[in-house]
């Protein structure tokens, strides 16, 4: 089978620093595979998307020379396909109704173990869990290296549609990776944690389950994952080479930063891109001054 990545960012903001490693670690391992690398806009949570955000990711993707081999998959248009896998869920007993609260859910330890303890109310919708039982999931992370997770103790039941009817990224997350017929997950170690629940929901809905790797979060002079959320800057289109070496170097690919201009460093990477090179760590500093030359606020 072709080799087929993706980079799957959410419209919550710019591109910064973090999420360009991220977006070039996918898109170098599939260059030098010989194949796809696709787009996903992971635009399910409306009320943190920010207005021209994905437009933005867009234009910065192309600046730094990463173009999706298809058109970008918006997870928008793909409700329907949610709902039915919520429905083969649902239909072999796997989900059940919800109506406790963030606040119930965290007297009780954070972890929610059903049935819900909360009598139905009629007059709202519930969420709707996964009931993990002692489902335990071991996988092999190409770069973390062995992974194993008893579901119940790290997760609990965790929620696949929300209150507000909005679908769970990890619902969307395996219902789409097979949809567009990912053979490898690329991404932050900050999602190390959510892989064998999204590995578990593959196996329930008769999903294929890619191979995946995890690069090391980049992390900012306090030690902190940088993040749109904690207002990293973003990165400048407008002068994408500074941005780029520190991502390159950052990555192991040193010797790619020194050659002159955004396609020649990426073509240099591409040949000398071998899994090895990695850190493996989980974080990792970033270099001194990726977030702050060549990065401009969003507005």
């Amino acid at each position: 089978m072709r080799y087929r990545g993706r980079f799957a960012p959410s419209p919550t903001g710019p591109l910064h620093f973090g999420s360009l490693v991220a977006a070039l670690g996918s898109w170098l391992r599939a260059r030098s595979e010989g194949g796809a690398w696709l787009l996903r806009i992971e635009d399910i949570d409306p009320p943190r998307e920010v207005p021209g955000a994905a437009a933005a990711i867009l234009e910065a993707l192309a600046a730094f020379g990463m173009t999706p081999d298809e058109p970008p998959l918006y997870q928008s248009t793909r409700l329907g396909a949610y709902a039915a896998a919520l429905e083969r869920l649902r239909a072999g007993g796997h989900v059940y109704p919800c109506w406790c609260s963030r606040a119930e859910v965290a007297a009780r330890g954070g972890l929610h173990r059903g049935p819900c303890a909360v009598p139905p109310d009629p007059a709202r919708e519930p969420a709707w869990r996964l009931r993990v039982g002692d489902a335990v999931v071991a996988f092999e992370d190409r770069l973390q290296g062995p992974q194993r997770q008893a579901l119940a103790e790290a997760a609990g039941d965790f929620v696949v549609r929300r209150v507000e009817g909005l679908y769970a990224y990890q619902l969307a997350v395996a219902v789409d990776d097979a949809a567009q017929g990912i053979t490898e997950v690329v991404r932050g170690a900050d999602l190390l944690d959510s892989t064998p629940r999204q590995i578990h929901l593959q196996r329930l809905l008769g999903l294929p389950t890619p191979a995946y790797l995890h690069l090391p979060l980049a992390l900012d002079a306090e030690g902190r994952k940088l993040s749109k959320s904690e207002g990293a800057l973003a990165v400048e289109p407008g002068d994408p080479v500074p941005a780029l070496r520190a991502a390159l170097g950052f990555l192991g690919f040193g010797e790619a930063a020194g050659a002159s201009g955004v396609a020649a460093m990426l073509a240099a990477a591409v040949r000398d891109f071998d899994l090895a090179r990695l850190p493996h760590a989980r974080a990792l500093p970033a270099p001194h001054g990726a977030a702050l030359p060549a990065c401009v606020p969003f507005a």
